[in-house]
């Protein structure tokens, strides 16, 4: 009765051995394997066409199509991140059917030899601290990209590097009236600097030409404010310094206030952010 026992045991664990050894063969995790991550894309977007009853030409889930067969692998659309902890997450996605027939969306690739990314694990306040250690969750490069939908196919009109890696909030079109020109902001949650950063690309040349970069941002000790300094059709921005007191008692910040703003304004020439107050301080965007 004991060897019978024992021979059911070794039984079951052979044949767990058996099956996890098979899986690995047959794909492997979906963070190292190309062959299983497309499995399991095109399982869920299988899963969507079933559930979806109203489609339309160049709808997300069609855009899910041809950004899994069009891109490398470990490319995907970007989830907004969740405003309640039940909410149903939707993709970043605007449709433009009032300009053309544009379709603006938000792409994270993952970098070469490295794991590719989970999407979860680029959007909202926890992942903004990706930038501190990514290779163990893989390293995200955003592109804002927009497409043209022309007889039911896609074709890529552009698509602009985001220089972050985590934290994807939202993605919103707004006007700046000073110029009455349309942008696109992108909003990053930053817990590293307690606040948040928006990438703005801004139409300065309109849709079809690849927008200008340009970057606000708040947070405790550090902000950002659009501007028009000089005048052109580029947008600038007020770059403010901080200081803060501190309590005698336990030497924790009991005050913080703004010394001073620095206008940047864009230089065609030198292709930066520059000012007047010091020749050496310039900025990328």
């Amino acid at each position: 009765m004991k060897l019978y026992k024992m021979f059911i045991v070794l039984s079951l664990l052979g044949l767990l051995i058996y099956s996890c050894t098979s899986q690995q063969e047959e794909g492997g995790d979906a963070s190292t394997s190309d062959t299983k991550n497309e499995q399991i894309q095109q399982y869920n977007i299988g899963v969507e066409k079933e559930q979806t009853k109203n489609r339309f030409p160049c709808d997300t889930i069609s855009l899910k199509e041809y950004v899994l067969s069009k891109y490398d692998p470990g490319t995907y659309l970007v989830e907004f991140d969740r405003t309640f902890t039940y909410n149903v997450p939707k993709i970043a996605v605007i449709y433009l059917k009032d300009v053309t027939n544009y379709v603006l969306c938000v792409v994270a690739k993952s970098k070469p030899g490295e794991r590719n990314i989970e999407t979860k694990n680029v959007i909202g306040y926890e992942s903004s601290y990706i930038n501190l250690d990514s290779t163990k969750l893989g390293t995200a490069f955003f592109w804002l990209t927009l497409f043209e939908c022309r007889d039911g196919e896609f074709n890529r009109v552009w698509e602009s590097e985001v220089p972050i890696h985590g934290g994807f909030n939202s993605m919103t079109i707004k006007n700046w009236k000073a110029k009455n020109m349309n942008y696109v902001e992108l909003n990053f949650e930053d817990g590293i600097i307690s606040g948040h950063r928006n990438y703005n690309f801004f139409l300065t040349d309109g849709w079809r030409k690849p927008p200008h970069l340009m970057e606000t941002y708040l947070a405790l000790v550090h902000k950002r404010t659009l501007a028009n300094i000089n005048n052109d059709k580029f947008p600038d921005y007020y770059e403010y310094r901080f200081t803060t007191g501190k309590s005698l008692k336990d030497s924790l910040y009991a005050s913080i206030r703004i010394l001073d703003s620095i206008p940047f304004y864009w230089s065609e020439k030198r292709q930066l952010y520059i000012t007047d107050q010091n020749s050496r301080w310039f900025r990328k965007y």
